[in-house]
């Protein structure tokens, strides 16, 4: 069963630094975030061994969340090889994510 990473500034980089990587900052108080999480664990299933699903609890790191200019959740990034390639502000349908993570697959 697939499951999406914690991602915090230790583990960050080295966890989108090779693949297609989609990353969900949200935090707790957030009803979009927590409108959309349960669609963002059916695709870290759905993309298992494909593409990592990470999410950035942005109450808890701040710095990834200003490193990347996140200024309103939901924000997704999605990054290829290390870099950013794309982003979406706010809920979404499951299919709209995955149609992101497999264009860039």
């Amino acid at each position: 069963m697939g499951k999406y990473v914690e991602l915090t500034k230790e583990n960050f980089d080295a966890t989108v630094a090779e693949g297609v990587t989609m990353v969900d900052f949200w935090a707790p108080w957030c009803g979009p975030c927590r409108m959309i999480a349960p669609v963002v664990e059916e695709l870290a299933e759905d993309f298992e061994g494909k593409a990592t699903i990470g999410k950035v609890n942005t109450d808890e790191q701040q710095e990834l969340a200003v490193q990347y200019g996140i200024r309103s959740i939901p924000a997704i990034l999605f990054f290829k090889n290390g870099e950013v390639v794309d982003q979406m502000i706010g809920a979404a349908s499951k299919d709209a994510f995955a149609d992101k993570i497999n264009k860039l697959l």
